[in-house]
């Protein structure tokens, strides 16, 4: 490609809105424009990396025999109704209607139509396995789009669905998928984790995402050095602390005026946070609109985690908010600020299991500016639903080793899950044994954030001056920087450099638009194409400047010398 013919403008500043290096470097570098919030377009640089990355991922899913096919954007809302997830989803589901009234939605994911295809089309055990994928652009009604490329309410994803017969079946594609995954992550450049996730509105029994590190990143990941436990901080589980011997005592109301948090009654009575009882109040809305409300305890120096919550309540995170304290109160006799699990009715108890296991706590009297001391489970309260929601923190203890966790952040790029019969069974996908028996069928999802997987790359490939392609997914592999296009030796070295790399393969930049040097420098490397051959005053002597992006050092070479250097390490990177 010749820059001076080809659709390509670069900015000086960095935009308003940009506040991470993929957002700011993929739209200063001509690769990525915003049309409206969340929702961009790809120029011709950033199409040739997005391009790239696709053909690695088609290359590793086909060499695991899935087969690509291609489902529209736009879904009925009947197929997601069958399935139970038109509410489910919540309001990130993008609805529509037709001039007709009918529902539609613009599809965030494809688990229905995979599965009404396959229960239209498969009907014996012969059939089976399947893995189907699609490469195509998704989308999510994002209540606050940001970061770019990594919260959009429109993105590229690959998502594949697998049909098996069995649980055995569905652990072979599941460990397939895995390791195509890893492979596609490491040829992309990657440096990432496979960690266990929480299966949020997709279902099924079991999860792992892929998660590119980096500091800017939403997931919060925790690992342990000592042991292979790593997972994400929603689905991690947190080990309760050594049941308690001691004897319990007499409950006692006592005064405490003013102590709305753990931290005031913990001082007011001398206690450590660890001896009090920590009330959150929630009210659920269910699908029929009637409102449920919800108390859940946790120890008074623990966090709650709000997924483990709402898998305990078995509904989707949208239906649950903060309670009005006030409306609660009259309907449970809560108290905001003194609310203990004595005295509460009409609302269900939900009791974190590290409680179960202590003696003698504090907890709210359900009675303006009173506490309740020597609180235990079993004699004074009982809960409903009694499970680990507590959120793990840097330190905790390992669910697997009990040795010291570590944190690190990272974005997602990539997901697996065991669905299992979840989509089978409600919307009728049954295959026929050898027996003519039916069963259902066994399914498997995974998805890969194509877009996403690019603004990964550049966050963990970047400098000061500019992004730093790993040459598998970089846009073009040499930029040949012309510096003067009066000198005509220059010219003539460049043009040769520039024939002689498309003649090998290479995929190439030849810059002779009619710029200042320091603005061709600037660009090559804000663009950050791996490899850099500079065409200056040493043409007059056949000598050219040769080097690599990422390195520092520049060399100077022979114009041959460099354009087999080149050819060399372009065909070693690809390969490897």
């Amino acid at each position: 490609m010749r820059l001076s013919n080809a659709y390509f403008r670069t900015l000086r500043e960095t935009p308003a809105e940009a506040e991470i290096s993929s957002h700011i470097l993929l739209m200063r570098a001509g690769m990525i424009r915003k049309l409206a919030s969340g929702i961009y377009g790809f120029l011709p640089l950033g199409w040739r990396s997005i391009r790239k990355i696709e053909q690695i991922i088609r290359e590793e899913m086909d060499a695991k025999g899935g087969q690509e096919i291609l489902m529209s954007a736009v879904q009925p809302a009947e197929l997601w109704q069958e399935s139970g997830r038109w509410y489910g989803y919540g309001p990130e589901l993008w609805r529509v209607k037709d001039r007709n009234g009918r529902d539609f939605c613009l599809g965030p994911t494809h688990e229905e139509i995979f599965t009404d295809i396959v229960r239209n089309d498969v009907n014996s055990y012969r059939q089976l396995p399947l893995n189907l994928y699609q490469i195509q652009t998704k989308y999510r009604d994002e209540a606050r789009p940001r970061f770019g490329l990594l919260r959009t309410r429109e993105f590229i994803m690959k998502d594949s669905y697998s049909f098996d017969k069995d649980a055995e079946g569905l652990e072979k594609s599941y460990t397939d998928m895995y390791d195509a995954y890893s492979r596609i992550f490491t040829r992309c450049g990657l440096d990432f984790r496979p960690v266990e996730a929480d299966n949020g509105a997709i279902g099924g029994s079991k999860s792992h995402e892929f998660t590119a590190l980096s500091a800017v990143g939403e997931s919060e990941i925790a690992y342990c050095e000592s042991c292979d436990m790593a997972a994400t901080s929603e689905r991690a589980a947190c080990v309760d602390d050594a049941t308690s011997n001691e004897a319990m005592y007499e409950t006692e109301k006592v005064y405490t005026p003013g102590t709305k948090t753990i931290e005031d009654v913990a001082a007011y009575l001398g206690l450590d946070t660890k001896q009090t009882i920590k009330a959150l109040l929630f009210v659920v809305h269910d699908e029929t609109g009637e409102d449920k409300y919800v108390a859940a305890f946790i120890r008074g120096d623990r966090e709650l985690n709000m997924t483990k919550l709402v898998n305990a309540l078995g509904i989707p995170e949208h239906a649950i908010e903060f309670a009005d304290e006030e409306a609660m109160s009259e309907a449970t006799g809560c108290v905001g600020g003194f609310t203990g699990p004595i005295g509460l009715h009409d609302c269900k108890i939900v009791v974190d299991s590290e409680l179960v296991g202590m003696k003698n706590l504090c907890a709210g009297a359900c009675e303006v500016d009173h506490h309740i001391k020597n609180v235990n489970y079993g004699r004074d309260y009982k809960g409903d639903i009694v499970c680990d929601i507590k959120l793990i923190k840097e330190g905790y203890p390992c669910p697997v080793c009990g040795a010291p966790v570590k944190f690190a952040r990272g974005i997602e790029v990539g997901q697996v899950f065991k669905l299992g019969t979840k989509y089978s069974e409600s919307m009728g996908a049954y295959y026929k044994d050898e027996n003519m028996q039916n069963h259902p069928i066994v399914m498997g999802c995974y998805g890969i954030g194509v877009s996403r997987t690019m603004a990964a790359v550049v966050e963990q490939y970047h400098d000061g001056n500019g992004i730093i392609w790993p040459m598998s997914v970089a846009p073009y592999h040499v930029i040949i920087t012309l510096v003067s296009t009066e000198d005509e030796t220059q010219v003539r070295v460049a043009e040769d450099l520039y024939e002689g790399l498309l003649a090998a393969g290479v995929e190439v930049i030849l810059d002779d638009r009619q710029e200042r040097p320091g603005v061709k420098f600037k660009d090559a490397d804000l663009l950050g194409i791996p490899v850099r051959i500079t065409v200056g005053r040493g043409a007059s002597n056949g000598i050219v400047e040769y080097k690599m992006r990422r390195d520092a050092e520049k060399t100077e070479m022979k114009a041959d010398d460099a354009l087999q250097a080149a050819i060399a390490v372009v065909n070693a990177e690809k390969r490897g």
